[in-house]
């Protein structure tokens, strides 16, 4: 049941001048209704809906006009504002495609009139001199061309003036950009009317191709020609400027072949001319000289990567591949870019050049696929699946089909798709299910371990074109291998939409093939019995998978297997009932139900009253011990396929048995589940009751008799009201004092859940109003639960208040009202974290009372009349104000205590809890709605202030080098002297000399009147702090810091939410917003000044929270001096980072502490479709760093720098574009390893395991070895190319430290990263031959690796060395091993040697046994050599060290064999 939203339509409604409507009313006539009076009508409406409906009525009105009408003053007069009209409209207003629509279907008559009107005001917009108003008349000009004939008639009457301002506009444009350099909101302005300009060009070019073409051939010196010309050289500009946005170059690259195509003669040699360019073969004799000018830098220079993909993008677009027109220089160039794509996929490593490429690939394989169409048999030959292209192609796909790009992977799948269909093309006449291509595919793909999600989709394309059956043929097992993968859910969609493919396509296999449906039982047996077993014993998460991805793609193929599956499972239902971690034969069957239900395949009423299931079944299940089966039953009384199909009786007596029992399930997921299915139940009821209404309005008394039998509608409605109150009433029974945290988020949640969809417009029916149901003793209850110490059940409880809020505030007295807001300010000043968070959400619900200003706030705080007199000033701004006001001046009181003693601010009056307030009730406040704007501009320069002071005082604590111990637990003289030396950190604000004295405070809490300034909101303060008379207050270490970093967290998120009052777009007038442009510099400074000074984590982590707001509205802001801030920045900390500066406060240990978040936030914030500059400077720069090449340089700058790349690698806000750097900082942290510091060394291995997670992916298993977070060597190296030669030079410089000779242990300290990388690795049988890395290198490295004196390298060695030799290379590569043992009369035996082969001998043996390759004559002789050779070497078994491994290896071998 999916619930949808009416979307309302929006149209702006245009309106004409003074001088239109004049004119329209002069021509008007008020006793009949003639073409000025419609339009005058229309003009007047303000609804843009109604003025549509206006304008249809155009067109009739003109047809019924006679021939003469023509001439008539009024028609022009009526037809140049329609004119006006449609050119003042924005493309995206409906009004201007009607208009357009009701225009095209002018009489003949008024054509020529229309056109010269069109044509007049078309001119006039051509005359547009303002580079920011281009997109306007561009986008006229779109609207022009495209299925508008009045508009393409106007635009060839106008086509050299519409040429010359093309022309003009992208000289302007591109002109204005190169001004605006730096400023990135106006260069992305006018990159994207940059490349509207050049999509414009492009189609004027398309659509009035004739018109060119008749003037263009006649002399090279006409207009025109000349224009074309400036055209295609502005084309080959932007192409080549890296500067603009990708999206600008690839247009561009389709404009340089178009204009090209449209300007060459003859055509037949242009697919020549741009084989040229590609493949960089071009000579001058042979090109035009018009080309040589004007596209220069595209003959004679060496072309960038991107210029090549963008121009094979041109080509495949705009050259015409069907029919053969091209002829053989056509198929030659189709090769050709082929070529030339299948290079480039291991240069661009870029995630947006990735997706390209493998979009444009996708692109060539449907126009090779229509070139086959008539291709010569050439062609087909060098496109049949065993050619070298076709293998490359192959090779693209097994490398990229789990690439971590979505939109590569979907491409990647749609090529594999199109490549069969060209193989399937060039054998035209071939039997395609003996075919030894597909053969061969089906074999490889079957032998992939299951772990490869682009197995999946392979063998559904493979599936459509041999049939489900020819692959059961190879392995019947394979249905029920998919469903044992289904535990995970990563695999689980993959998973299903296989299956899906095979058993519809199975389907359809066997009613072809049999006449009557005996082929039911075969099929069932295959795709169904095996989900049965699985359901009914299946472990918790495969169960579900199931269930979610398998079971309604089943259903909704045979419906009528349900039947089946209620017959199996009812036969079993009582013997095999389930447990708590299987669901049993019982909750099989209620999972059936509710997936049959919810998707339309059964009504609940027939089944239950068929007796096919009982009602005593379902509360077995609704009370079921395992929890999934309690969640099923439930949605099954739920989840209906129609959202208004009527809730029976019954249906709302189990829904009452359920919620008895299920409450306070323990689990999250279980709570979410209940709270989401009965939202649809009450969702069900709403929506049924409207329709019921509906029903008792339209009956007639004599219907109401006839169907007197039936269940009446108002009866029903009584049953659902009812039904409601007695939920609430349950809801509420189990919020009491006490209750557990589970019952109380249970109840909550549907009780907000009813708040919200039984709240109706007014005026209409409503079946019941939980306003009702609520009194003073349930809104307590509600409030009660603001003490939870669970913040989501507070939000709940907040939430529902809201909902109900004129309810609860008016059962609030004054009396109860001025208890509630004390201890609202009771509690904001404890010392109990969790207290201020209640305080926040009481005050957040009491500044919604009137009251609330004259009970409570008059008491405490100087009240101003005016607010009072103004009645457009909203309650909760005033109340707001108030009680920011209030709780300001409390807490500047307690900042001024602070100073004298923080260690009893942090004991009575911790100020964190006041800011967290003034935050919390300043989210509340709609910003872009205020009256009280002077009064809130000089509250938010308080608050700012405010929060400089509080952070002065605590600012030492956390900035401290040792934060977390700053008060003495010793009383011995020697940890006292040692603390002397924290003192001057920390003691800047604090006059108490608490280090000399005990650590229990016996001094009063109450501050003295007289030391207090006069007025007496600060006598109220110091009531609230003073608690008991001579408490005594026993301050550890802890609260100390508690107390600073908590009041660091709160200033940092005020001042983050403060930022965002700066208006978006930025004015020359300071009054437009609350805060001014100098004072978020300031706090820009601030967050800077204390994210690189802070030590204490929690300090720097939550002040990077508030920077990160700041930083996002830096990125948003018009203004060009904020928008350059964040470079600034980042500028000046890498400076210092580099400097290596004696005086520099920077921290070097705590990873760094808060330097890696102030970058991260600068650079997350940086725009997603940006260059991303700021990204690129930074990661050259800190690479520098990270591996310097003078090793007598600064040790400090290289630890920043690993410790910040280590964050900039996990930051996922950075996504894709951060993968291109890869590989350079696994070279930098390989190498960084090797650093004689041990500081560099530890940041160096914090590196390397976060590049590890993102590059195969975060580790779910416990299994080190498990392949899922693994890839192949192959995919490996053509992912990060760089690392290939990096890795096998590292690799000899390692196994030349293992001296076999020497007797002392020589380890090289990069020997375990290597062999940690190399191990991730695993062979696949899809590596091909086409790639240019070949493994063989690695080898003898890996193998000589394995002669390690430490136990782990010798074993990691052998899973490395694995991947790197090929399937038909291991029995070699095993007795050449074997051979290399020694023999008895060896003079000299290392045992870790022989250990260390025997381990490599088997970890091979074990994978290619795994593989399922080979199992034929080959394999048999292999393994023979294999035995034989073992033989030979037998005598080492009898030395103790190596039998185990000897007996090892012979186990593996003979279990396989």
């Amino acid at each position: 049941m999916v619930l949808k939203k009416k979307k309302e339509i929006q149209v702006d409604a245009f309106f004409l001048d003074h001088q239109q409507l004049e004119k329209l009313q002069r021509f008007s006539k008020a006793e009949e209704q003639n073409l000025a009076s419609l339009l005058l009508r229309c003009a007047q409406l303000s609804n843009g809906i109604q003025q549509i409906q206006c304008i249809k009525q155009i067109m009739p009105l003109v047809k019924k006009m006679d021939q003469n009408s023509a001439c008539d003053p009024m028609v022009k007069a009526c037809l140049d504002i329609l004119g006006e009209t449609y050119f003042s409209l924005g493309t995206k207003n409906p009004l201007k495609k009607v208009l357009a629509s009701s225009l095209n279907g002018l009489p003949e008559q008024f054509m020529t009139l229309a056109v010269q009107s069109f044509v007049c005001c078309l001119g006039e917009e051509l005359k547009t001199t303002d580079v920011y108003l281009y997109r306007k008349v561009l986008d006229n000009l779109a609207s022009c061309m495209e299925d508008f004939s009045l508009g393409r008639a106007s635009i060839k009457n106008l086509f050299e003036e519409v040429l010359q301002f093309l022309q003009k506009s992208l000289l302007d444009i591109q002109e204005e950009n190169r001004k605006n350099n730096g400023n990135r909101i106006v260069q992305t302005q006018l990159m994207h009317d940059l490349l509207i300009a050049i999509k414009v060009s492009m189609m004027f070019v398309q659509k009035l191709q004739e018109n060119i073409q008749g003037s263009l051939w006649k002399h090279h010196e006409s207009f025109v020609w000349q224009s074309m010309c400036s055209l295609l050289k502005s084309s080959t500009n932007f192409l080549t400027d890296a500067t603009l946005l990708q999206t600008v170059q690839t247009t561009s690259g389709l404009a340089v072949i178009l204009f090209t195509k449209a300007m060459y003669e003859p055509v037949e040699e242009l697919p020549s001319l741009i084989s040229d360019l590609l493949l960089g073969s071009v000579k001058h004799a042979g090109v035009p000289v018009w080309f040589v000018n004007n596209c220069g830098t595209l003959c004679t220079e060496e072309l960038s990567d991107s210029v090549l993909l963008f121009l094979c993008h041109g080509a495949l677009a705009m050259l015409e591949w069907k029919n053969g027109s091209m002829g053989e220089n056509g198929e030659q160039l189709l090769l050709d870019i082929a070529s030339v794509l299948l290079s480039l996929s291991s240069e661009l490593k870029e995630s947006s050049m990735a997706t390209s490429l493998s979009r444009i690939l996708a692109i060539w394989t449907n126009s090779a696929l229509a070139a086959l169409v008539s291709a010569s048999p050439n062609l087909k030959i060098k496109l049949n699946g065993n050619s070298d292209v076709i293998g490359k192609l192959l090779e693209y796909i097994y490398t990229h089909w789990e690439h971590p790009l979505d939109a590569v992977r979907h491409q990647t799948k749609l090529i594999f798709k199109n490549l069969l269909q060209i193989h399937r093309t060039t054998i035209t006449g071939f039997n395609e299910k003996s075919d030894p291509f597909f053969a061969r595919l089906i074999k490889h793909l079957l032998s992939l371990e299951w772990h490869v999600k682009g197995k999946y989709a392979s063998l559904g394309c493979l599936v459509e074109c041999v049939g489900t059956e020819n692959i059961l043929q190879l392995d019947r097992t394979i249905p029920v291998q998919i469903l044992d993968v289904m535990n995970d859910q990563s695999l689980a969609p993959y998973a299903s939409d296989l299956l899906e493919t095979m058993f519809t396509n199975h389907k359809t296999h066997f009613t072809l093939s049999f006449k009557d449906s005996t082929w039911i039982d075969q099929w069932h047996d295959i795709w169904v019995s095996p989900l049965l077993v699985i359901l009914c014993e299946g472990n918790h998460d495969q169960t579900t998978y199931i269930i979610d991805y398998y079971l309604p793609k089943l259903l909704k193929c045979s419906p009528d297997s349900l039947s089946y599956m209620i017959r199996i499972l009812q036969a079993s239902a009582d013997a095999n009932q389930g447990s708590r971690s299987t669901r049993g034969a019982l909750g099989a069957l209620m999972a059936c139900l509710r997936t049959a239900r919810a998707h339309g395949h059964l009504e609940l009423s027939n089944i239950m009253s068929s007796g096919l299931v009982s009602t005593e079944c379902i509360k077995q299940g609704l009370v079921h011990q395992h929890n999934q089966v309690c969640i099923d039953a439930l949605g099954l009384l739920c989840e209906t396929h129609r959202s208004t199909e009527i809730v029976s009786m019954e249906e709302m007596q189990l829904i009452q048995f359920f919620m008895m029992y299920n409450l306070n399930s323990q689990s999250p997921s279980v709570r979410q589940q209940i709270g989401s299915l009965l939202r649809k139940l009450f969702c069900r009821i709403q929506e049924s009751s409207q329709v019921l209404y509906k029903l008792e309005k339209n009956k007639t008394k004599q219907e109401l008799l006839e169907n007197s039998t039936e269940r009446h509608p108002l009866g029903i409605l009584q049953q659902y009201k009812d039904f409601m109150s007695s939920v609430c009433d349950r809801l509420f029974e189990v919020l009491f004092p006490g209750s557990s945290h589970p019952t109380r988020f249970s109840a909550l949640t549907i009780l907000g859940s009813i708040a919200e969809i039984f709240s109706v417009p007014k005026g209409q029916a409503q079946v019941f109003q939980l306003d009702q149901e609520i009194d003073s003793t349930r809104v307590r209850t509600l409030i009660q639960c603001f003490t939870s110490t669970f913040e989501e059940v507070k939000v709940l409880a907040f939430g529902l208040l809201m909902k109900i809020r004129d309810v609860a505030l008016n059962l609030q007295d004054s009396e109860n009202l001025d208890l509630l807001f004390q201890a609202a300010m009771d509690l904001s000043t404890s010392t109990k974290p969790y207290d201020c968070v209640t305080a926040s959400y009481l005050l957040n619900f009491l500044v919604h009372h009137e009251g609330l200003q004259h009970i409570c706030l008059g008491k405490r705080v100087e009240h101003n009349p005016q607010m009072d007199e103004d009645t457009s000033v909203s309650t909760v701004e005033k109340n707001t104000l108030s009680v920011i006001k209030l709780l300001l001046v409390n807490v500047e009181e307690e900042i001024f205590q602070a100073k004298k003693s923080l260690l009893q601010a942090a004991a009575s009056f911790p100020m964190y809890g006041r800011v967290h307030c003034i935050t919390g009730v300043l989210q509340q406040l709609p910003f872009n709605n205020l009256t009280l704007v002077t009064e809130w501009k000089e509250m938010v320069a308080r608050l700012i202030l405010m929060s400089y002071r509080l952070s002065a005082v605590v600012s030492p604590v956390v900035q401290s080098s040792s934060p977390e111990g700053l008060i003495p637990m010793d009383s011995d003289s020697e940890s006292v002297g040692r603390l002397q030396m924290i003192l001057h950190e920390i003691q800047p604000q604090d006059t108490n000399d608490y280090f000399m004295q005990a650590k229990i405070l016996k001094e009063h809490c109450k501050v003295e009147p007289e030391k207090l300034s006069d007025h007496r909101p600060v006598e109220n303060i110091c009531t609230e702090m003073r608690g008991k008379e001579r408490q005594t207050c026993d301050v550890t270490a802890q609260m100390v810091l508690v107390c600073c970093w908590r009041s660091m967290k709160e200033v940092s998120l005020l001042l983050g939410t403060l930022c965002k009052l700066l208006p978006s777009q930025a004015t020359s007038e300071p009054s437009d917003g609350l805060i001014t442009v100098e004072q978020v510099k300031n706090i820009g400074d601030y967050f800077k000044h204390h994210l690189l000074q802070s030590r204490h984590r929690g300090a720097f982590e939550l002040a990077y929270a508030g920077f990160v707001q700041l930083t996002e509205m830096l990125s948003r802001c018009n203004s060009e001096s904020l928008c350059k801030m964040p470079e600034q920045w980042l500028s000046c900390v890498l400076e210092e980072i580099k400097s290596c500066d004696p005086s520099s406060t920077l921290c070097a240990t705590r990873r760094s502490a808060g330097i890696p978040f102030y970058i991260q936030a600068l650079l997350a914030s940086e725009p997603k479709k940006s260059k991303t500059d700021l990204l690129k400077m930074t990661m050259k720069e800190l690479m520098s760093l990270a591996a310097p090449l003078n090793e007598s340089s600064s040790v400090i700058p290289q630890v920043h720098a690993l410790n910040i790349l280590r964050a900039l690698f996990r930051d996922t806000r950075l996504g894709e574009n951060i993968m291109p750097y890869v590989a350079d900082g696994i070279q930098a942290a390989i190498l960084g390893f090797t650093s004689p510091v041990w500081a560099v060394r530890n940041s160096s291995t914090l590196l390397f395991s976060a590049l590890i997670t993102r590059i195969f992916g975060v580790k779910r298993g416990k299994d080190e070895n498990a392949k899922k977070n693994r890839m192949t060597g192959r995919e490996f190296f053509s992912r990060f190319p760089s690392l290939y030669p990096f890795l096998l030079k590292q690799l000899e410089v390692v196994t030349n430290t293992l001296n076999s000779e020497a007797e002392e242990l020589k380890i090289h300290p990069s020997l375990f990263l290597l062999l940690l990388i190399l191990g991730r690795l695993y062979p696949s049988p899809m590596d091909g031959t086409y790639s240019a890395l070949s493994m063989a290198p690695f080898i003898p490295f890996i193998i000589r690796c394995g002669h390690s004196p430490v136990y782990r390298s010798r074993e990691m060695s052998g899973r490395a060395l694995v991947p790197f030799v090929m399937v038909n290379e291991v029995p070699h590569t095993v007795v050449s091993l074997l051979e290399g043992l020694p023999d008895s009369t060896s003079p000299c035996i290392r045992q870790n040697n022989v250990h260390g082969t025997l381990l490599q001998v088997f970890h091979l043996l074990q994978s290619y046994l795994e593989s399922k390759q080979l199992v034929s004559s080959d394999f048999q002789q292999g393994l023979g050599d294999i035995i034989t050779c073992i033989r030979t070497k037998l005598w080492l078994a009898k030395r103790q060290l190596v039998i185990a491994c000897f007996g090892t290896l012979a186990l593996g071998i003979s279990r396989e064999v």
